[in-house]
Order: C-alpha cells, then sequence, then structure tokens
C-alpha cells in the first residue's frame, strides 16, 4: 500500500450555488449552499486515501470549531493528522466559493494570519516512512522543509504548484515533479503556450515538471518532448478541488511507480470524476471505479 504524506493548508469551503457567475457588484440568490472541508493539500490527501494509500496530512488550524471541523471531517476520510499542529488561541483558514450551472467557479481564500508560518518541527518527523511527499505551495516554508527532508531521506517529492503571492521557485527547484496550473505556470514562466511554458519550468528543476488545463487535459515534458493527456469527457456539475484531487491521484499513482503517461491518465480520470458530484470532495472515485471509468475510453 503506497503511503502518502501531504503538506499544506487545510481551510472550510462556503460554496454558493449561482445560476451564473457575478461580473458586476450586485445582489444575488445562490440556489444551494453547502459547507466543506478544503485546501490543496488536504483535498488531495483525502482523494490519496479514497484511491487505497496510507496517508498524513500535515498543517496547521486554530483550536476553533472550524479546525476542529476540518481535523474530524478528515479524519472521518481516512486521512491521519497525528503531525497537525492545533494552534491555541488561532482562527483556522476559510475560502468563500461560487459555483454556476456549468460547474466553473471563483474562490477567495482567507489564510488565517494567526497560523504560524515556520515549520522547523518538522525535523522531529521521519520522512523516510513515505513513498510520496506532496505540498501545496500555500504553506511556503512548509513545503520547503518538507521537501528538503524528504530529499535527504532519499523520498521524491510532488509540487502542486497554484497560483501564490509568493515566488515558488526554490520549491519548482526542489521537487521531483512539480504539476501546474495553467494560472500558476504562467505566473512563473510568463508564457500561457504550454510546451513554450514547461520548457522555461523545467530549466529551475532536474524534475519533472506538467500543467493542467481543465477540459483540455494535461500536458507534460518527456526528455524535452511535450506529451498530452486529453481531459475526459464529463457532465461537469462542479469543478472545484478537481485540480487537488489531481495532485492527490497523481501522487498515489507515482509512489506505486506506474509510468508517467498512465499516472498522468490515471490522475485525469479521477478528477474528472470528481467534477461529476458537487463539492471539492464528494465525488471522488475509489481505485476500482476510477479504472471502470478508464476502461469506457480504451
Amino acid at each position: 500500500m503506497a503511503r502518502i504524506a501531504c503538506i499544506g493548508i487545510t481551510v472550510l469551503d462556503r460554496i454558493w450555488y449561482l445560476n451564473d457567475l457575478p461580473r458586476e457588484g450586485g445582489k444575488f440568490v445562490a440556489q444551494n449552499y453547502t459547507e466543506v472541508g478544503g485546501g490543496p493539500a488536504a483535498t488531495a490527501a483525502v482523494a490519496a486515501a479514497k484511491l487505497g494509500a496510507t496517508v498524513d496530512f500535515i498543517g496547521r488550524v486554530g483550536d476553533d470549531e472550524t479546525g476542529k471541523t476540518l481535523l474530524a471531517e478528515l479524519a472521518a476520510l481516512g486521512v491521519n493528522t497525528r503531525y497537525t499542529r492545533v494552534i491555541k488561541g488561532a482562527r483556522s483558514s476559510q475560502s468563500a466559493v461560487l459555483v454556476d450551472v456549468h460547474g466553473e467557479r471563483i474562490i477567495a481564500n482567507y489564510p488565517s494570519p494567526d497560523l504560524p508560518a515556520e515549520a522547523d518541527w518538522f525535523t522531529d518527523i521521519d520522512f523516510s516512512q513515505w513513498d510520496m511527499v506532496l505540498a501545496d505551495v500555500r504553506w511556503h516554508d512548509g513545503a520547503k522543509r518538507a521537501f528538503a527532508l524528504a530529499r535527504q531521506a532519499g523520498v521524491p517529492t510532488l509540487l502542486d504548484a497554484d497560483v501564490t503571492p509568493q515566488a515558488i521557485d526554490d520549491l519548482v527547484a526542489l521537487s521531483d515533479h512539480a504539476a501546474f496550473s495553467a494560472p500558476g505556470l504562467q505566473r512563473l514562466t510568463g508564457l500561457v503556450e504550454p510546451a513554450a511554458a514547461l520548457k522555461e519550468a523545467q530549466m529551475l528543476t532536474k524534475g519533472y515538471v506538467y500543467v493542467t488545463r481543465g477540459a483540455q487535459g494535461c500536458f507534460w515534458l518527456e526528455k524535452g518532448e511535450l506529451k498530452h493527456q486529453p481531459g475526459f469527457s464529463v457532465d461537469v456539475v462542479d469543478t472545484t478541488g478537481a485540480g487537488d484531487v489531481f495532485h492527490g491521484a497523481l501522487a498515489i499513482s507515482l509512489a506505486r511507480q506506474n509510468a508517467r503517461a498512465d499516472a498522468v491518465r490515471f490522475a485525469s480520470a479521477v478528477a474528472a470524476l470528481k467534477c461529476t458530484r458537487p463539492g471539492g470532495r464528494a465525488g471522488i472515485p475509489d481505485d476500482d471505479q476510477t479504472r471502470s471509468f478508464m476502461s469506457l475510453f480504451i
């Protein structure tokens, strides 16, 4: 069984479902509303656990009701939180998510300023126990320390390289696999076209670079050559968390030592299935469901 560590943020997603996303100021009526745990690394952890991995989420929450809810949900979904720090007197992070009838969304994240950025305490953790270490870019110090310790332990790393206020060049350099969102890759390189942008990103790392582009699928470089996995066609309900789920599925598939093309196809299928149900986690399939779905496209 693959053993995965996911380092980063966990947030409470407050999701409003609208007919259309706002294009100007005004008042709007939601058709539905829900609250569910979110955050790139935390949702990736849920995906990896659902797919059969033994997973640890390593992050920070406050000791407020939101933090208690987030940890309880992760535990209920099979994710270990033994290394997550609960900060006394701190608020936990939250996000407001607006989703339209086509499944597209707008996310406003509030990263709690109460949660300390430092990750010196990672030195007390044995990183050799995992087969893959995944980190998001929303907790920069945590990702950097985790990747350095994983490298010392000979454990491969996967970076969820999304948009963040800080430059992520140092995290890309430390990663064995850097999987970018399209906005994240454009922010890093200033380029839009996948081949040119990936080749620019490749100059920062000896690892592999990928970019996900929604329905267009995933592009990556293999010995300098651009490879492409088309997106799977599904009836999209909600794209919230699709990228996070992709990263969790990619982590477990790479940890199983599957070929990169097979790992990307598997992760793409998992992310597509997630989009068929509302919220960032409800639609995550298990391993059997994913392989059954993939068999329809052979």
